[in-house]
């Protein structure tokens, strides 16, 4: 990362997506399987920063002070995570299985064709769901930051680029007229909503045993431009190839209502959508792939202010 706490580079040296890639497909699995975990205790040792941000949040979600063996998990099921990228990018097929909760409602917002925000998480196998969205017929344009070392963005943005579009919005001056101009066009938006690199907009929410700050400008959007917000996140099913999704309620704004009000209600909606986030990775908590700091707790609640700005050291 750099001094301002934004992400430049995904972790690892240049060459891992490529080299993943390479081995997996030269490899048996009885070979392939136990050096991806030698080289996991070598990436643990070798990338002191993702290490420190690892063990503090564990120490968080696990309520104690974490083990080596906890941070290797934790590390260990990224790295698996990177092979299902891998695979999907060299065109193996991902099945999605909708959890019943909410799954009638996210389905009819699907298929309406009404575009839509899409909103989301560094969370488990989250990062494809953009991506199976254009595969469904979805004209989706994700919302990414451009990496020097992106292969898998690459990669995958050529598999599924029928359908799959990317706004780069390195430059926040700029963001806005891109989100606008993507909106007009009809396109549906995906973004995740867990840091800071998007959104001058957060707001605090009950996550981890603590009110910690959460970007709000997907709600911002939707009330601008009157368009739906749904989250979806995504963990591992029961084979390599099968990914268990589970979605929000749908959150429409109302036209009856000012922009007060709706924001209101979408409060109560992130707030559910952070309620069924906290289950999941209580549930799940090597799949938190948020090697940054977690989100920072708010500071005592204030009547006279409805939300607060980023905090020093992230950027808007």
């Amino acid at each position: 990362m750099n001094p301002a706490g934004v992400v430049t580079r995904n972790h690892g040296p240049d060459w891992t997506f490529a080299f993943l890639s390479w081995a997996e497909r030269q490899c048996p699995s009885w070979v392939f399987r136990p050096a991806l975990m030698i080289g996991t205790w070598i990436a643990l040792a070798r990338l002191p920063v993702e290490r420190l941000q690892s063990r503090a949040y564990l120490a968080v979600v696990l309520g104690r002070r974490p083990r080596p063996i906890d941070q290797w998990r934790h590390f260990f099921a990224f790295a698996e995570f990177l092979i299902l990228l891998v695979r999907t990018s060299r065109g193996a097929a991902v099945r999605c299985k909708l959890e019943p909760e909410n799954a009638a409602a996210f389905e009819t917002l699907v298929q309406s064709g009404r575009p839509a925000l899409f909103g989301s998480f560094h969370f488990g196998s989250s990062d494809l769901l953009g991506y199976v969205l254009g595969d469904r017929g979805r004209r989706v344009s994700m919302l990414r930051r451009k990496l020097d070392n992106s292969d898998d963005t690459r990669l995958l943005g050529k598999r599924f680029g029928e359908h799959v579009s990317f706004l780069w919005v390195n430059d926040p001056a700029n963001a806005l007229f891109k989100l606008k101009e993507a909106l007009d066009a009809g396109a549906s938006l995906a973004l995740k909503c867990d840091r800071f690199e998007f959104s001058s907009r957060v707001e605090p929410f009950q996550f981890l045993g603590a009110r910690r700050l959460f970007p709000f400008t997907i709600y911002h959007l939707a009330v601008l431009f009157n368009r739906p917000v749904v989250f979806c996140v995504a963990v591992p099913g029961a084979d390599a190839e099968e990914l268990r999704v589970f979605s929000s309620a749908v959150f429409t704004p109302d036209s009856a209502l000012d922009r007060a009000s709706n924001l209101r209600a979408a409060r109560i909606h992130f707030q559910a959508v952070m309620t069924q986030l906290d289950t999941l990775v209580r549930r799940h908590p090597m799949l938190w792939f948020n090697f940054v700091p977690l989100n920072p707790e708010a500071p005592a609640p204030s009547p006279e202010v409805p939300s607060y700005a980023a905090p020093a050291g992230f950027a808007t």
